[in-house]
């Protein structure tokens, strides 16, 4: 079975990407973080993906991106499919 890769494009001062994180976490889900704020093209990615808006924190599942500003554990944990 293949791993299914998550990352998570975020900045260290949203209180919205920390909480996003402790839920991986505690689901034991690996994630790569991307900290936009340092990482080259991260911030456009995340723009461009949430209509010119730096929306974080942003996922990337499978092709899929989506973003959860505001933080919102019930709709991660369905988008996931987490149990």
């Amino acid at each position: 079975m293949d791993r299914i890769v998550i990352r998570t494009y975020t900045t260290p001062w949203c209180p919205d990407c920390w909480r996003a994180k402790q839920f991986l976490n505690r689901h034991g889900l690996q994630f790569e973080e991307i900290n936009i704020e340092e990482v080259p093209r991260a911030a456009e990615f995340v723009q461009r993906a949430n209509e010119g808006k730096s929306r974080v924190p942003t996922f990337e599942i499978e092709g899929r991106v989506f973003h959860y500003s505001s933080y919102d554990p019930v709709r991660l944990k369905s988008e996931l499919g987490t149990t």
